[in-house]
C-alpha cells in the first residue's frame, strides 16, 4: 500500500506539469485552452525529431524547442487569443477547439499513427529507480517530475509576487482597463504570459515522451487530465495544481488495485465528485441569484 500510495504522489507530479499551463492561463486570461494538449504533444514531436534526425538529446534539444514554444505562445496570443476574446468567453474555446484538430491532423499527416517515445534516447532514465527501505522503488524519472513540478510552480508564484513584470500579470489578470491607466500594457503582458505557458507545456511534452509513447492524437488524453487535475486543486490555483495533480494520481493509482480498468475511472470518479462538492458550494448560490434577479426584472414596470 505504501508503494502505491508512492508512485500515486509521484504520478501526480507529472499530472502537475502538465496542468501547470492551464491553470496558469486561466488564472491569467481566464482562457480554457483546449489546444494544450496538441501544443504538447508537438514539442514532444519536436524533441523527436531533433533526437532520431539531428543526434541531439532531449535535455539538450529542449534549449531549442522551449524558445519555439515561447514563441508560438506570443504568436498564439497575438494573432489569435486576442481577437477570439473580443468576441466574448465562448469564442476562445472554440477557436482553441478549432486549434487543436489543425495541431493533431498536421502531426497526423506528417508522422502517420506510428507511437514514438522519448524513451530511447535518455538511456536508463525512463526505468531506473532507487530502491528504498520495504522493498519500496522510487523511479528516477518520476522523481524528477515531481521536482520539476514544484520548481515551475515555485518559480511562477515566486515571479508573480516578486517581479515588476509577474505583478503587471496579476494586476492585468484582475482588472486589464485599470492596469492599463497605470502604464501597464496589456496586450504585452498577456503576450509575454502565454509565451510563459507555452515554455511550461514545452517542458510537459518532453515528459511525456520520456515516460510513455506518444502519437499525433494523443493530445485530448493529455488534456483531459491536465483539466481534472487543474479543477481538482482550483483552476487558477499554482500550488492548487500540484495537490489536485497529487490527487489526480493517487486516484488513479489506487484505482488500478481495486480492478485493472480502475486506474481511468478513479481518476474520473474523483474529478467528478469534486466538480459535484464545488457546484453544489458555489454553483447553487449564483443560481439562486441569478433567478431572483429574472424574478424581480419580471415583476419590475416595463
Amino acid at each position: 500500500m505504501i508503494n502505491t500510495l508512492l508512485q500515486g504522489i509521484l504520478l501526480g507530479g507529472y499530472y502537475a506539469v502538465i496542468a501547470c499551463g492551464l491553470s496558469f492561463m486561466f488564472s491569467v486570461m481566464r482562457i480554457i485552452n483546449l489546444a494544450h494538449g496538441s501544443l504538447a504533444v508537438a514539442a514532444a514531436y519536436g524533441l523527436w525529431l531533433l533526437a532520431a534526425k539531428a543526434g541531439i538529446p532531449p535535455f539538450a534539444g529542449l534549449l531549442i524547442v522551449l524558445p519555439v514554444m515561447a514563441a508560438v505562445g506570443w504568436l498564439l496570443q497575438r494573432f489569435i487569443l486576442e481577437r477570439s476574446a473580443r468576441g466574448g468567453t465562448l469564442l476562445p474555446i472554440l477557436t482553441t477547439f478549432g486549434l487543436s484538430i489543425v495541431i493533431d491532423n498536421l502531426l497526423f499527416e506528417q508522422f502517420g499513427a506510428d507511437t514514438r517515445s522519448l524513451a530511447p534516447f535518455i538511456g536508463n532514465l525512463s526505468y531506473a529507480s532507487w530502491q528504498l527501505p520495504g522493498h519500496i522503488y522510487v523511479g528516477k524519472l518520476a522523481v524528477m517530475m515531481m521536482v520539476t513540478a514544484v520548481l515551475i510552480l515555485g518559480g511562477l508564484q515566486f515571479f508573480l509576487s516578486r517581479f515588476a513584470l509577474g505583478r503587471a500579470i496579476r494586476a492585468t489578470a484582475e482588472d486589464p482597463d485599470t492596469a492599463g491607466l497605470v502604464g501597464i500594457d496589456a496586450r504585452r503582458v498577456n503576450a509575454v504570459a502565454t509565451a510563459i505557458t507555452m515554455v511550461t507545456v514545452g517542458i510537459a511534452g518532453a515528459f511525456l515522451g520520456m515516460r510513455a509513447t506518444f502519437s499525433a492524437y494523443s493530445g485530448g488524453p493529455q488534456l483531459l487530465f491536465a483539466f481534472e487535475a487543474a479543477v481538482i486543486g482550483g483552476a487558477g490555483s499554482l500550488w492548487g495544481t500540484l495537490a489536485g495533480g497529487i490527487v489526480l494520481g493517487l486516484a488513479q493509482s489506487l484505482g488500478a488495485q481495486l480492478h485493472p480498468q480502475g486506474f481511468l475511472i478513479g481518476g474520473h470518479a474523483v474529478f467528478l465528485l469534486v466538480l459535484f462538492v464545488r457546484l453544489s458550494r458555489f454553483g447553487m448560490p449564483v443560481l439562486d441569484k441569478l433567478a431572483a434577479s429574472l424574478r424581480t426584472r419580471l415583476r419590475s414596470p416595463t
